[in-house]
């Protein structure tokens, strides 16, 4: 597969991507015996679920733009969408935001129930070390990579944003304390996405810079259309309940600049995020299309 800049159609590009991770997670989750049929279930509607697949596919595009085969890094991919998931069946849980929906279809524990999707959760959390210690070669290229995934989605990104976001609810914060909570919450493991594919591509340290740099615009810009689209979306588009953020008291970027001023933010970031990414050249073209899509987007 090439990314030839002028001539890249992006939603065939961005079809030929998905269908390679869907294939490859429907291999991933054919559990042997040892798994509980219900379990596997519970996993597989999660995790098969319709999807953008957009970490995923920045860790193939980052891949591909240093040069590489994106399908290298087609482990790497999944090990993400899999750490995405669990985190998404886990956030979804009543002690949590108490979310019914998700992609269109009934959350995990609202179709399992909450142990079950608990459960579900822990098991896609270990299989995404198992995926990439297994699929990534050479072996210390693995070992960096699940030393880089660890460490994104560990007490002080992933789950240390989701923390301080629970605790935001009502809280008199400002625009700079909820970019510090989305930068972890939701940046993270977009950053992550793009360091994992410059890893697998053998990324110069300059290239992996601006991955760094490309993805925690594009993590940031990716949080406020969030925000936006619970605001101004519908549950068809979304595949979920919308303004819950606000039943909730969350703090969002519309309710503390308004819908009109996240906008300009939202695409001054995509702009900036496009801008890093110009080191590749040509090979660029695909990150450039997929910021523009998230801005966008909707749904």
């Amino acid at each position: 597969m090439t990314a030839a800049a002028e001539s890249l159609d992006f939603a065939e590009y961005t079809s030929a991507l998905r269908g390679q991770i869907d294939a490859a997670l429907e291999r991933y989750t054919e559990y042997g015996p040892g798994c509980p049929s219900y379990l596997a279930e519970a996993i597989r509607h999660s995790l098969l679920a319709p999807g953008k697949r957009l970490r995923p596919m920045l860790v193939l595009m980052a891949c591909q733009a240093c040069g590489y085969d994106p399908y290298r890094a087609l482990a790497a991919a999944c090990s993400v969408e899999m750490i995405h998931t669990y985190s998404l069946i886990h956030d979804d849980l009543p002690a949590m935001d108490d979310d019914d929906m998700r992609r269109g279809r009934p959350s995990c524990h609202a179709k399992f129930g909450e142990a079950t999707a608990i459960l579900a959760g822990d098991a896609l959390l270990a299989q995404a070390f198992e995926v990439l210690a297994t699929g990534i070669e050479p072996p210390e290229v693995a070992a960096r990579c699940i030393a880089e995934l660890a460490k994104a989605a560990g007490a002080c990104h992933l789950v240390g944003g989701q923390e301080d976001d629970l605790k935001a609810e009502f809280a008199d914060l400002g625009v700079e304390q909820l970019e510090a909570i989305h930068r972890r919450k939701t940046g993270a493991m977009i950053r992550v996405s793009l360091r994992l594919g410059g890893i697998v591509g053998q990324a110069t340290d300059k290239q992996l810079a601006a991955l760094d740099a490309y993805g925690e615009r594009l993590g940031l810009a990716f949080q406020i259309v969030d925000d936006l689209l619970d605001l101004q979306g519908t549950p068809a588009a979304l595949g979920k309940r919308t303004k819950k953020d606000h039943e909730h008291g969350k703090l969002t970027f519309p309710a503390l600049l308004g819908a009109p001023e996240s906008r300009r933010r939202a695409n001054d970031l995509v702009a900036g995020a496009i801008d890093a990414a110009r080191i590749f050249g040509s090979k660029s073209e695909p990150l450039a299309a997929l910021a523009k899509y998230v801005i966008e987007r909707d749904h």
